[in-house]
C-alpha cells in the first residue's frame, strides 16, 4: 500500500500495528492537555509506567531489610546485575557471558580501552568517524595523551566525500588499509549521533582485524534501535547507555560487551572487587581473581535503583522482540521520510534529510537540514508541542521510536511542520 499524507492512512497503519499496545505503557509529557509529539528517544526515552513500582520495591526492601537486602530483597542486590544479563544478550546479539550491565557509557569506554587500546611502536593510531559524539572524542584524546601519543596526529577521522554528509563503507575500509600497521584501534559509533548513519559493523571489524587492529563500538544510538548481532559480527568490544532507546531513565546504568574469545585471556584491565570471582569475593583477599565473563570488567557493585528501572525496560524489549521493533522502525521511519518530502514539496522548502535513505544504513532517526530556516523553525515546532532536538550547527533530529511512537504522531508532525513553514 502506497503511503498517503492523510490521517486516515496513518490511523489505518496504527490499527494494524502489532506493537501498538506498548504506547500505553509509557508516560508522555503534556502540552495543552494533550500528549506531546515525542521524537527524542535518541536523547532520553520516555518513562515506563512500571518504573515507579520497580523503584518502590527496592526502597521498600531497603526499609525492611537494611543491609540484608543484598541477599533477602525480592531481587537480591548482590546479584542484581545478573537478572539483566539474558535480556541484554538477546538485545545486542551476544552470548550471556559476553555482556554485563555496569557503570556509565564513557566510563565503560575508558575501562574497555584499557584492555583494547594497547599502543606499541608505530601501531598507536585510533580511527573513528568524522564528528563522533564529543564524549568519545574526549575519551580517545585523553587515552592517546595518557599513552604519550599526539591526539593531533594519532586520532584519525574518516571524512565524507566532497558534497556528501555521510561515510561510504568502502572509504572506511580504504582508510583502515591505508593506516595498516600504524592502526591500534578502530572505534566507531554504531549510529552516528549527528547524521543518524548506521555503520556496517561486521565489515569494519573484519577490515580492522585484517590489519591487526582491534574493533570496538559505542552503541549509544544503536542499542534498542538496531537489530544488533555483536557476537556474529566478531566485534572485540562495545558499550552503550540505557537512557536513550532503552528507556531506563536519566543517567541510568550502562552496558558492556566483550567477545567470548577474549574472556579468560588475562587481558590488562583495571580491577575492582565486583570483577573478582563472586564465589570468593567476600574472602577479601589481596590477589585479584577475575570473573571468567564480561563481569571481570566490573569495578563496583550494582547501582540497584537505576537497574530496577532498567529491568522493567528490558522486560518490555523481551515482550516486544527487537526483530519486531526493527521491522516497525523501518516502516515508521520510511513514513517520516515520505512526510518530510511531502511537506517540502507543498511548502517549496528545501528540507534535506542527511541520514541515508537505505534502511540498512539508518535506525529510526532522521536528521533534517532546513535550508534557510535554522533554529527558528525548531523553536516554532517546539512551541506547538513537538519534542525533537537541535544539534549545532543546523540539524533537527527527529526519531520516531517504534516502542511508543505511532504513524499518527508522524502525520501530525508533518501538519505542524507545514504550518510552521507557512507561518
Amino acid at each position: 500500500m502506497k503511503p498517503e499524507n492523510t490521517l486516515a492512512y496513518a490511523q489505518a497503519q496504527d490499527a494494524n500495528d502489532p506493537l501498538r499496545a506498548f504506547r500505553s505503557e509509557f508516560h508522555f509529557p503534556q502540552h495543552g492537555g494533550n500528549d506531546v509529539l515525542y521524537f527524542t528517544g535518541n536523547s532520553l526515552g520516555l518513562q515506563p509506567k512500571a518504573a515507579a513500582d520497580a523503584l518502590k520495591q527496592e526502597l521498600d526492601d531497603w526499609a525492611r531489610f537494611g543491609v540484608e537486602g543484598h541477599f533477602q530483597a525480592k531481587h537480591p542486590w548482590y546479584s542484581y546485575h545478573e537478572e539483566l544479563t539474558a535480556s541484554l544478550a538477546r538485545l545486542v546479539g551476544a552470548l550471556p557471558e559476553e555482556v554485563v550491565a555496569m557503570n556509565q557509557l564513557t566510563s565503560n569506554l575508558h575501562f574497555l580501552m584499557v584492555s583494547f587500546y594497547r599502543p606499541s611502536g608505530k601501531r598507536k593510531k585510533i580511527l573513528t568517524e568524522t564528528r563522533p559524539f564529543p564524549s568519545d572524542t574526549y575519551a580517545f584524546t585523553s587515552q592517546l595523551s595518557f599513552h604519550g601519543g599526539d591526539p593531533e596526529t594519532d586520532l584519525v577521522e574518516v571524512q565524507p566525500r566532497a558534497g556528501e554528509h555521510t561515510l561510504r563503507t568502502e572509504d572506511i575500509i580504504a582508510k583502515i588499509n591505508e593506516l595498516s600497521d600504524e592502526l591500534a584501534l578502530v572505534c566507531f559509533g554504531g549510529v552516528n549521533f549527528y547524521t543518524g548513519q548506521a555503520f556496517d559493523m561486521a565489515a569494519i571489524t573484519k577490515a580492522a582485524h585484517a590489519v591487526g587492529a582491534y574493533a570496538g563500538f559505542d552503541l549509544a544510538h544503536a542499542a534498542g534501535n538496531l537489530h544488533l548481532k555483536l557476537h556474529d559480527c566478531n566485534v572485540d568490544f562495545a558499550c552503550w547507555c540505557s537512557y536513550k532507546y532503552l528507556n531506563s531513565g536519566p543517567g541510568s546504568v550502562a552496558g558492556a560487551f566483550v567477545h567470548q574469545r577474549h574472556l579468560g585471556q588475562q587481558l590488562p584491565l583495571f580491577a575492582g572487587w565486583w570483577g573478582h570471582d563472586k564465589n570468593e569475593r567476600f574472602k577479601m583477599e589481596r590477589t585479584f581473581k577475575p570473573m571468567p565473563t564480561a563481569e571481570a570488567w566490573q569495578v563496583s557493585n550494582a547501582p540497584v535503583f537505576s537497574m530496577a528501572v532498567h529491568r522493567v525496560a528490558l522486560e518490555q524489549f523481551d515482550r516486544a522482540g527487537i526483530a519486531n521493533l526493527r521491522a516497525k522502525s523501518e516502516q515508521l521511519t520510511a513514513y517520516l521520510a515520505f512526510i518530510i518530502a511531502e511537506v517540502a514539496k507543498s511548502t517549496g522548502t528545501h528540507l534535506e534529510v542527511i541520514t541515508p535513505s537505505d534502511p540498512a544504513q539508518r535506525g529510526c532517526q532522521l536528521s533534517i537540514l532546513a535550508h534557510g530556516h535554522g533554529k527558528a523553525l525548531f523553536n516554532r515546532i517546539t512551541e506547538r508541542g513537538v519534542i525533537a532536538d537541535w544539534r549545532e550547527p543546523n540539524v533537527i533530529r527527529v526519531a520516531p521510536v517504534p516502542m511508543y511512537n505511532s504513524f499518527e504522531d508522524v502525520w501530525r508532525f508533518g501538519q505542524i511542520l507545514t504550518e510552521c513553514l507557512a507561518a
